[in-house]
C-alpha cells in the first residue's frame, strides 16, 4: 500500500480558507448561496469539510470573494488535490467520515483507551472478537471486511515515514479477557513487539493511580506537520465519534493526556508490567 499525505487534510485546509475568505468579504452563507445559485447548506457543508468541492465551484467562490492571481490558483489546485481518493476508499462501507483520512495524514497520534487495546495495535483475532462483540447483528462477511480494514489501517505504523504514536491504556485493558487466554497472550505480546519501535510509546495507568482524567472516555489527539493544519481531537464511541477542533477543546484534551502520561507508569515499567501479565497468562495456558 502506498501512503503519503492524503486528501483529507487538504480538504480541511481548503474548507477553513474558504470560510475565512467569505467572512473577510463580509458575506453570509445565505448570500453566497444566492449569488452562486446553490443552496446555503451546500456552502455550509463545503466550509465544514463534510463534502468535497470541485475546482470550478472553488474558482467561482474565490471570484465572488475578490481573490485573484496566484493565490486563487493555489487554492484551486488545492481543491484538485483534495478530490483524490485515499487508500481507505476501498473500504467505504466500513470507514465513515474523515477519521481514517486524518489519521493517515497525521504526524503525531496520542491515544487513550480504558477498555480496549487501541485499534492500531490490535491483533487480527483480538480485533475480530471486539468487532463481533460490538456488532452482534453483523454477518460473517461484514465482520471479515471490518477486520481487514482495521489491519489495513495498521500499515500506518510501518510506513517509511510513520507518525509518532503515543498510547496510554488503563491497566484494565491487560486484564479484560477478550477472546480467551490464547488471544490475550498473543495480543499483549504484540504490544511488547510494537513498543520496541522507535516511534511508538506505550504507557499503562496502573490500578493504584486511582481516579484519572481518562475515566471520561477514550480519545485521540491528531497532530499535523504544518502549522496551517491545527490539531484535532477525536472522541470515540461505539457507533460514531465527535471531532473537536476549537482551540479550547484541543487544549483541554492535551492537558488531559499530559495528566494521563504523568499518572501512568514510565514506558519501561509499562512494558515490564505487560510482560508480567503475559507470563501470568502463559502459566494459565500451560495449566
Amino acid at each position: 500500500m502506498t501512503r503519503g499525505r492524503g486528501p483529507t487534510v487538504r480538504r480541511r485546509r481548503l474548507a477553513g480558507e474558504l470560510r475565512r475568505l467569505r467572512e473577510s468579504a463580509g458575506l453570509t452563507i445565505d448570500e453566497v448561496g444566492e449569488k452562486l445559485e446553490c443552496s446555503a447548506s451546500k456552502i455550509s457543508r463545503i466550509e465544514t469539510g463534510h463534502v468535497g468541492v470541485n475546482p470550478r465551484d472553488v474558482r467561482d467562490m474565490l471570484e465572488l470573494y475578490g481573490l485573484s492571481g496566484d493565490q486563487r490558483e493555489a487554492l484551486v489546485q488545492l481543491a484538485r488535490e483534495a478530490r483524490t481518493r485515499g487508500w481507505w476508499h476501498a473500504y467505504n462501507e466500513v470507514f465513515t467520515g474523515t477519521f481514517v483520512g486524518l489519521e493517515a495524514d497525521a504526524s503525531s497520534l496520542c491515544a487513550f483507551q480504558a477498555l480496549l487495546v487501541p485499534g492500531l495495535l490490535q491483533t487480527e483475532r483480538y480485533a475480530r472478537t471486539v468487532i463481533r462483540a460490538m456488532r452482534p447483528d453483523a454477518d460473517e462477511v461484514e465482520i471479515k471486511r471490518r477486520v481487514a480494514a482495521r489491519m489495513a489501517r495498521q500499515e500506518l505504523l510501518t510506513d517509511p515515514a510513520p507518525p509518532q504514536y503515543w498510547a496510554v491504556i488503563d491497566e484494565a485493558v491487560l486484564h479484560r479477557m477478550v477472546g480467551g487466554t490464547e488471544v490475550m497472550t498473543e495480543q499483549l505480546s504484540r504490544l511488547l513487539d510494537v513498543a520496541t519501535m522507535p516511534h511508538v510509546t506505550i504507557q499503562v495507568v496502573p490500578f493504584g493511580a486511582g481516579a484519572h482524567p481518562g475515566m471520561e472516555g477514550p480519545f485521540l489527539i491528531l497532530g499535523f506537520p504544518e502549522q496551517a493544519d491545527p490539531d484535532v481531537v477525536y472522541v470515540d464511541s461505539t457507533s460514531s465519534g465527535v471531532y473537536l477542533e476549537l482551540p479550547d477543546d484541543v487544549r483541554r484534551y492535551t492537558m488531559m493526556f499530559d495528566h494521563l502520561r504523568a499518572a501512568a507508569l514510565r514506558p519501561d515499567d509499562s512494558v515490564q508490567l505487560i510482560g508480567e501479565r503475559v507470563e501470568q497468562l502463559g502459566g494459565t495456558l500451560e495449566s
